[in-house]
């Protein structure tokens, strides 16, 4: 059972990875939608650029938790209530965040478009930092007793990793976004994205490599990945500054994927460390469903994940041109339909 139980853990870190590997950079756009340009046209530009491809992104997000409830059910459920505050602000960030994307263009007026550029903004920053709090917690711990659940009040999650994370989410969201718009823009807001790149990328970063760091101070060999992590980082800023947003994307990849499996494995076997008493930690084998659970969901995921991988491929393959300003028309009103 642990076999499997160890697979599921690897599987669901993959997936997390995966999340914010690929809505990363969703959330960066979307936080730089007031700030990254003024005008109309500049603004949709940031919108076509992910326009394709978002909702798919967010599909990484429902399997990563559907995955955690199924496979470790004593996990999810300890995590999410411990965190149902935090959890459920990112559920309104997201909704917030989806109905902007739709919404924004069906209005013509200035109030209209600002209010939801701003709702855009705001879903993607809290979702990105709920996201990076609520990672954060659950590899350095929450105040758990010995049925796993969290002592304290409502508020016991609130310490430095919640705040560690939450701003290491944002941080790379926002450089992640930004390396984006460089590698898929043209014009002035690739420009502009490869200058607020270059300045922010590294201290944005500070917060998750704060948070790889204490995965040392759990196995000392785990300093291999963080150097990785670093070494990445320290390239991609190169990158970035040579114009080479392709590289830049890719090598901040491997910054997040790097630092990410030195937290997870710190923590293994653990799901969720107790701060109170290591005894009370939820550990895989505790927390894990029944083999059968296990068997089914590996088979299931090795017939449909690559199905979804492939398709996700086709998708970015299709939009892989550069948008810029001049690509997009003049908005314009559409006539109201008569009814007879």
């Amino acid at each position: 059972m642990e076999i499997l139980a160890t697979i599921w853990f690897v599987l669901i870190v993959v997936l997390w990875m995966g999340y914010l590997f690929l809505d990363g950079f969703d959330l960066g756009v979307g936080m730089m939608m007031p700030f990254l340009s003024r005008s109309e046209r500049g603004k949709r530009v940031l919108l076509n650029s992910i326009g394709p491809v978002w909702e798919g992104n967010e599909v990484w997000l429902i399997t990563a938790a559907g995955a955690m409830f199924a496979a470790f059910p004593h996990w999810y459920a300890s995590l999410f209530s411990a965190l149902y505050i935090p959890l459920t602000v990112c559920l309104l960030a997201l909704i917030f965040r989806a109905v902007a994307i739709e919404y924004r263009g069906k209005g013509h007026s200035e109030k209209w478009k600002a209010f939801w550029t701003w709702a855009l903004a705001v879903g993607s920053a809290g979702t990105a930092f709920c996201i990076g709090a609520m990672l954060a917690l659950t590899t350095i711990g929450l105040p758990l007793n010995d049925h796993g659940d969290m002592i304290g009040g409502a508020f016991a999650w609130m310490s430095w990793p919640a705040l560690v994370g939450g701003l290491g989410g944002l941080g790379f969201s926002l450089a992640h976004g930004l390396i984006f718009l460089g590698l898929k823009t043209q014009g002035e807001v690739r420009a502009r994205s490869r200058r607020w790149a270059g300045r922010i990328m590294l201290p944005a970063a500070i917060p998750f490599l704060i948070w790889f760091a204490f995965s040392i101070t759990q196995r000392t060999w785990l300093v291999v990945p963080v150097l990785i992590a670093i070494a990445a980082l320290i390239f991609a800023f190169v990158a970035v500054r040579a114009g080479a947003e392709k590289r830049a994307f890719i090598l901040h990849g491997i910054y997040l994927i790097a630092g990410l499996a030195a937290v997870f494995a710190g923590v293994f076997p653990n799901v969720l460390p107790s701060t109170i008493d290591p005894a009370n930690s939820l550990t895989i084998a505790a927390a894990s469903s029944s083999d059968y659970t296990l068997n089914v969901m590996l088979i299931v995921t090795i017939v449909i994940l690559p199905i979804i991988i492939a398709y996700q491929i086709f998708s970015y393959r299709m939009f892989l041109a550069r948008i810029a300003e001049t690509h997009i028309p003049e908005a314009h009103k559409l006539p109201v339909a008569i009814r007879s």
